[in-house]
């Protein structure tokens, strides 16, 4: 599952599927216009229907995550990844016949090691 902002989630499950052709492995899930406590059911519902063990989010403190958490609370197995970005998403599709949960880590990992900046800054002077 992959929880964000906005259409954050599906823009990010769409990217994998245009890639690797797997974003169905993902589902997708907006916070727009819920509250806190309606996006905390959403997620419980969706993680406890498709027997989920990791949630993909946006932001480590946005409401997702927090909703995530407090989910994980009652699921201990579930694991909860925040920052999610492209690279993570796109490794962890990959992982074939990986537990989810080192799938996760690893693909952490590599979400990581994805993110820097190309170029020299231009200095005033």
């Amino acid at each position: 599952m992959v929880a964000a902002h906005g259409e954050l989630a599906a823009g990010l499950v769409s990217g994998v599927e245009a890639i690797t052709g797997r974003g169905a492995h993902f589902i997708a899930f907006s916070n727009r216009g819920l509250a806190p406590a309606d996006i905390e059911r959403a997620i419980r519902e969706t993680v406890e229907g498709a027997n989920l063990d990791v949630v993909f989010t946006d932001l480590p403190m946005g409401s997702c995550a927090i909703a995530a958490r407090k989910v994980q609370r009652l699921r201990p197995q579930l694991l909860v990844v925040t920052g999610v970005n492209l690279a993570t998403l796109l490794d962890f599709s990959m992982a074939d016949g990986v537990p989810p949960r080192e799938a996760a880590e690893r693909a952490v990992a590599r979400g990581h090691e994805a993110l820097g900046t190309i170029g020299t800054p231009k200095h005033a002077g």
